[in-house]
């Protein structure tokens, strides 16, 4: 399937190498023929990896270059060292973007990778030319007297303990997919391959590759006074999009009017978009979900113009 039909390289990044995926451009049209094919840099979310945009690669379908790494800490990447944070994954998506010689690109981030997207945006706004911030990217209120772990359990829940358990065999841990509330309604072939690239070491002891130390930091980091004013101080514009429902497929997701409303995101450079009917996995992974991203991606580089209204 060409969704899951990529090169992986890897790129050069404080403390070793970053591997990244990249699913090339292959089709152009007449009028973009001349010059390199329009690029999106893509960053996953807090327990993710790169194979989380393969369904955003299928719906792109050739006609932009999607470059994706697995971030420090995470899959072909972890074992980078820290520090992690914000900064750190921001300074590494900058660093992706020279070694490959990338101009004029399109940042996205999903979930965790959306707070990265924004701060690398404020870091470098010469590097990229608009931002795309899939649920995630605009900060949450955050309550007086909790640790740093039961901080980021209040956010992504079952997450946390996904990464200090071990599994059988891969059928166990797709199985624990599939039974996960976001995903009863939808399964891709590209959901299984993103999942199954999380494992590591060997039977009947396969776990997450995710560092838990890195999840904590990073975490925690998200939450912060200073990231969440980084979507204040950007001057490269972009768009969000954001999921309905929850984690769990529960009927408060992350976002909703109100609280967009409170953290003045009409104030920034950001318009904002709900998705109907998507919860915050089903919103990248999920195929009206990736469709829906491919084509704000196709918008934001000029490979496809939007509808008009």
């Amino acid at each position: 399937m060409g969704a899951i039909t990529y090169e992986e390289l890897r790129v050069p990044v404080r403390g070793g190498h970053l591997t990244v995926l990249r699913w090339p451009a292959t089709v152009r049209p007449p009028e973009q023929s001349a010059g390199p094919a329009p690029t999106v840099v893509a960053l996953h979310g807090i327990t993710s990896n790169a194979l989380s945009w393969a369904g955003v690669a299928h719906h792109l379908a050739g006609r932009v270059t999607l470059v994706a790494p697995d971030l420090r800490g995470r899959a072909g990447s972890n074992a980078l060292p820290g520090p992690y944070g914000m900064a750190a994954h921001a300074e590494d998506a900058t660093a992706l973007t020279e070694a490959l010689g990338l101009r004029d690109v399109v940042l996205a981030g999903h979930s965790m990778g959306a707070f990265v997207a924004a701060v690398a945006g404020v870091r470098h706004p010469e590097r990229f030319r608009s931002l795309l911030l899939v649920d995630g990217g605009v900060g949450f209120p955050v309550p007086e007297g909790l640790n740093t772990d039961d901080l980021i359990t209040a956010v992504i829940g079952p997450a946390m303990e996904r990464l200090k358990t071990t599994f059988p065999d891969r059928d166990a841990y797709r199985a624990f997919w599939q039974n996960h509330p976001a995903f009863t309604r939808s399964w891709e072939p590209w959901t299984e391959a993103h999942i199954l690239r999380d494992l590591t070491g060997t039977e009947p002891e396969l776990r997450s590759s995710c560092l838990l130390d890195a999840v904590r930091e990073d975490g925690a980091d998200t939450l912060s006074s200073e990231t969440a004013r980084a979507l204040h101080r950007l001057t490269v514009p972009g768009e969000l999009l954001w999921a309905e429902r929850g984690l769990l497929d529960e009927p408060q997701g992350l976002y909703d009017e109100q609280r967009l409303k409170s953290a003045a995101v009409d104030d920034t450079t950001i318009r904002s978009r709900k998705v109907p009917g998507s919860n915050h996995y089903t919103l990248l992974l999920g195929d009206e979900g990736a469709s829906t991203v491919a084509q704000s991606l196709l918008a934001a580089t000029g490979a496809e113009r939007p509808p008009a209204d």
